[in-house]
This record gives structure tokens, C-alpha cells and sequence, in this order.
């Protein structure tokens, strides 16, 4: 079953939004035109409570982009984006939602981050998207959403790890850092996930 993973295209990662990926919201149209292409579409949302401790205005004196230790694992400070209950936390309002079977919250826990759309970033604590997926006999997974080379790599990667076959549609994803994006492609495709366009659907 040919699956489509929406990975936070949420208010907030979009231009304007609180932690914005510059020209985030360019791929909104191109997700609606490929979702009839998908047997399956899920999405997964940045769900924080605003204690959250990836935000650095929970952790006086630090700064925003600051790297950290927290609780053992390596922690980058961002501004708060995606509270729960925010507007900044919902998906942007042109994305078509309709076809969406399940919604994937993340990034709830206050005390770890969580990039990845299948666990925490300590690999604690599971969202359940992977039972999921194996329940519904999805094995073949696509990947699109922001940011790029976070959360949709993060997703990806653990599909991976947990045996699906894993594509990132590349024009329907947008990375944060675009510097270091080449390497997060070369990456994926060393571990054995694709890189497509949309238009190879």
C-alpha cells in the first residue's frame, strides 16, 4: 500500500510562523496535487506544551540555536513554536486535510524532544505510527512536510530502521538549513531510502 507521510505542515514552520523554514509554504500545493496518488495519507503534528525544554526561553540565560545537554541527549534551543492549542500549531490553512486517516501528535513529552514522527529522540517512548502502519500492511512510505532535514529526516530515517521502504518526495519538503541539506540527501540515499520529485509519482 502506497502510503504518503505529512511530516508538521504546520503555521509555525511556515513564512511568518514563530520557527519559519523560508519558503515552507511552497510545497502546500504540491502535497494536494500528489495526495490522489497515495492508497494511505498520515500525518504527523508538533504538539508542545509551553514548559517544553526545546525552547530556550525555558532555560535562562541560554539562547535560541544554543546546543545544550538535556537530560543526556545533545538538545538545540528554539524559539516555542507549535503549542498546543495555537494557531501557530495548526496545519496551514490551504493543506487538504480531508483525505488525512490519522494525525500523529509529537513532541508532547516536556522533558524530550522529538523529531521524528515514529519516536522520541531518546527512542523511549513510541507514537504508535509504526504499529499503525504495519496494521494497515503499509510498507511502502513517502515522505513530504517540513522541516527537511529535521523532522521529515528524523521520520524518515526511522522508517527505515523499523523495515518500511522510505522515498522523500523532494520538491514537497523544505529544509530548514539549506547549507547542510546535500548531506541529509546523501544520507538517506547511503541508507537506503529515495529521493523522487512529485513528478515520478
Amino acid at each position: 500500500m502506497r502510503t504518503l507521510i505529512i511530516v508538521d505542515a504546520q503555521k509555525d514552520f511556515m513564512p511568518g510562523g514563530a520557527l519559519e523554514v523560508p519558503e515552507g509554504d511552497k510545497i502546500i500545493p504540491v502535497i494536494n496535487r500528489i495526495i490522489p496518488e497515495f492508497d494511505l495519507v498520515v500525518a504527523t503534528q508538533d504538539w508542545h506544551p509551553a514548559s517544553h525544554k526545546s525552547f530556550a526561553v525555558n532555560h535562562p540565560g541560554k539562547k535560541e540555536f544554543e546546543v545544550i545537554d538535556l537530560n543526556g541527549l545533545e538538545q538545540k534551543l528554539w524559539p516555542p513554536h507549535c503549542v498546543q492549542g495555537t494557531p501557530g500549531a495548526e496545519f496551514h490553512p490551504d493543506l487538504n486535510m480531508d483525505p488525512v486517516e490519522a494525525i500523529f501528535r509529537k513532541g508532547m513529552e516536556e522533558g524530550i524532544d522529538s523529531y521524528s514522527g515514529f519516536f522520541d529522540n531518546g527512542h523511549k517512548k513510541s507514537t504508535g505510527l509504526a504499529g499503525y502502519l504495519k496494521d494497515k500492511n503499509a510498507q511502502d512510505l513517502y515522505f513530504c512536510g517540513l522541516a527537511a532535514d529535521i523532522c521529515v529526516n528524523f521520520t524518515l530515517l526511522d522508517a527505515l530502521k523499523e523495515g518500511f521502504k522510505a522515498t522523500l518526495i523532494e520538491d514537497a519538503a523544505m529544509p530548514l538549513d539549506a547549507q547542510n541539506y546535500g548531506q541529509v540527501q546523501e544520507h538517506i540515499k547511503k541508507i537506503g531510502g529515495r529521493i523522487i520529485s512529485s513528478e515520478e509519482l
